[in-house]
C-alpha cells in the first residue's frame, strides 16, 4: 500500500538504485523551529528577570566635595509618580537611614501621578528619620504638591510652581467625586499641620471653593510660585541648583549620593503604565482565545501567556497585585476554556470566567484584596482599562471569525459566519456533512508560521496549503 502527497506514480517515474541520488533528509517544519525559538526567548526573559530581581540595585554615583564626613543622598522625582517611584523613594530613604545621611534631597519635576502611590510616599517622607528637603526643579503639581508639603524644608528654583492638586478621574480628567476631594483636602490640611504650614493654603491647593485672603478666590485653584512660596512661608528659599541648595543647608562639602533607578524599578514604571498594561492584557487575551480556537495551544498562546505574566509580574513587584488576584485570573481563564471547548455556548461558565478574569485584573492594578475592596476612583478607572481591554479582543474575535475562512482558503466555511468559533461536531465534505472522524485543515496560526505537515487519516490525504493545483486532492489507494 502506498501513499503519496504527490501527484500519482507513472511508469516513467525513476526508479532509486545503486547510482540514483541520494535522498534529501527531511528538515524540521519551520512551525516546530519557532516554537523553539519562541521557548528559548521565554526561557531567556524568566532567567533574565530573576536575575535582575535577585541583583542589587545599581551602584549610586557618589560625589566628594570636601572632607566633611557628612552624606547627602539626592533622590530624583522626575516624571509621573506611580508604583515604580514609590518603590524606589522607599529604597532611597532606608539607604539613607543606613549611612547615617545628614538630608535626603528630593529633586522634584513631575505633573502628578496615582493617588495610591503618592499617599504611600507621603507617609515615607513623614517617617523618615532622616530629615527630607524638596527642591521644586520648576514645576510640583497635584501628587508632586503633596509630597514637597510633607517634606521638612522645601526649597525652590527660579520660576517654579507647585500646587494645582485636585482629584481626577484618570481615564477622562474630570474632577473626582465629593467624598474623594474632601478626603484628599483632609490629607492637605493634616500634613501641613504636621510641618509647620498653613493648612488652608494646602486646602485651597485641592478644593478651589476654600479661598486665601491676598492670596487666591473661591473659583480658582490655587498655585504658588517661587515670590509666592517665600512669601506666604511655604518655601525656606530659592536656589539655582542643588549645588545651591547644599551650600545653603551648610553642608558644601558633603558626600553627595546621587540616587538611580534599578532595572526592576525601571521594569516595574514601564509595566504599571495604563497604556502598556492595556496593550499587555488585550494581546494576551486575545493570542491565547484566537490560538485556541484556530489552532489549537501553540506560539500565540505562549505569547499571550507571557503578556499576562509580564502583567502580573510587573504589578507584582510593584506591591499592587497578590496571589489572589492570580487565583481570580487563572480560574477565570480556565471557565472561559471551558466555555468554548467544554459546554459550547454562551453560559453560566462564560459569565463567570470574565466576571473573575476581569475582578483579578482590576485587583491587581489597584493593589486591593477582595475584603478590603471598594469603588474608589482608582477602581473605577482600572475597571475602565480592563473593560476597553475585553472589548477589544471580543471586537477582534468577531473580526477574526470574518476573515479565518480566506486566512485558511476554506470557502466551504464562509457561509457559517461567527458560528465556526464555536466548536462543531460535523465537518464539511464538500457537498454534505458526516461525524467529525477526519482531522480537518491545519488552524491558521499553523499555516502562517509555514507548517507543511501533511494530515491523513485511512483513505483520506490532505495535503498543507492554500492553493492545490491539479493532481493534488486526496489520492488513490494502491493494494
Amino acid at each position: 500500500m502506498i501513499r503519496s502527497g504527490s501527484p500519482a506514480m507513472t511508469s516513467a517515474s525513476p526508479v532509486c538504485g545503486a547510482h540514483s541520488p541520494s535522498v534529501p533528509q527531511p528538515q524540521p517544519p519551520r512551525s516546530a523551529m519557532l516554537r523553539r525559538l519562541v521557548m528559548i526567548v521565554a526561557l531567556l526573559l524568566i532567567v533574565t528577570g530573576i536575575h535582575a530581581s535577585s541583583a542589587g540595585p545599581p551602584a549610586a554615583a557618589q560625589t566628594d566635595t570636601g572632607s566633611s564626613t557628612e552624606q547627602v543622598y539626592v533622590v530624583p522625582i522626575q516624571g509621573t509618580i506611580e508604583p515604580g517611584i514609590a518603590h524606589f523613594l522607599e529604597r532611597s530613604l532606608a539607604e539613607a537611614d543606613e549611612a547615617g545621611a545628614t538630608y535626603v534631597v528630593l529633586d522634584i519635576n513631575t505633573p502628578g501621578g496615582r493617588l495610591d502611590t503618592v499617599l504611600q510616599m507621603r507617609d515615607m517622607i513623614l517617617g523618615s528619620p532622616v530629615p527630607v528637603v524638596a527642591y521644586v526643579n520648576r514645576e510640583a503639581f497635584s501628587a508632586g504638591a503633596l509630597i514637597t508639603i510633607a517634606s521638612d524644608q522645601i526649597w525652590m528654583a527660579p520660576a517654579a510652581v507647585f500646587g494645582a492638586a485636585t482629584p481626577v478621574l484618570g481615564g477622562t480628567g474630570e474632577t473626582a467625586d465629593a467624598k474623594t476631594v474632601s478626603a484628599v483636602r483632609a490629607t492637605f490640611r493634616a500634613t501641613a499641620e504636621e510641618t509647620g504650614r498653613d493648612p488652608a493654603i494646602a486646602e485651597a491647593m485641592v478644593d478651589p471653593a476654600v479661598a486665601v485672603d491676598g492670596l487666591d478666590s473661591s473659583t480658582t485653584l490655587l498655585s504658588l510660585s517661587t515670590d509666592q512660596a517665600l512669601q506666604w512661608n511655604y518655601a525656606d528659599g530659592v536656589a539655582e541648583d542643588i549645588p545651591a541648595v547644599l551650600t545653603s543647608l551648610g553642608v558644601a562639602n558633603a558626600t553627595v549620593t546621587e540616587m538611580r533607578l534599578s532595572p526592576i524599578e525601571h521594569f516595574v514604571r514601564w509595566i504599571t503604565d495604563p497604556i502598556f498594561a492595556s496593550l499587555l492584557i488585550t494581546g494576551g487575551l486575545f493570542l491565547i482565545i484566537a490560538d485556541a480556537l484556530f489552532a489549537g495551544f501553540g506560539i500565540a498562546a505562549l505569547a499571550g501567556v507571557t503578556c499576562l505574566g509580564l502583567f502580573f509580574w510587573g504589578h507584582l513587584l510593584a506591591g499592587l497585585a497578590g496571589w489572589e488576584d492570580l487565583v481570580l485570573i487563572a480560574l477565570g481563564l480556565v471557565l472561559i476554556g471551558v466555555e468554548i471547548f467544554v459546554i459550547p455556548g454562551f453560559g453560566v461558565a462564560g459569565i463567570a470566567g470574565i466576571a473573575a478574569l476581569a475582578g483579578g485584573l482590576i485587583l491587581s492594578m489597584t493593589g486591593r484584596g477582595i475584603r478590603d475592596f471598594a469603588f474608589t476612583d482608582e477602581v473605577i478607572r482600572a475597571g475602565w482599562t480592563v473593560a476597553i481591554s475585553l472589548g477589544l479582543v471580543l471586537a477582534a474575535m468577531i473580526g477574526f471569525s470574518l476573515l479565518a475562512p480566506r486566512l485558511t482558503g476554506d470557502s466551504t466555511r464562509s457561509h457559517r459566519g461567527f458560528s465556526w468559533l464555536a466548536l462543531s461536531a460535523t465537518v464539511d465534505d464538500g457537498h454534505e456533512r458526516s461525524p467529525r472522524k477526519d482531522p480537518g485543515r491545519p488552524g491558521w496560526v499553523v499555516r502562517m508560521t509555514g507548517g507543511q505537515g501533511v494530515l491523513e487519516r485511512g483513505d483520506l490525504h490532505m495535503p498543507d496549503g492554500p492553493n492545490q493545483g491539479p493532481g493534488t486532492g486526496p489520492t488513490a489507494r494502491h493494494d
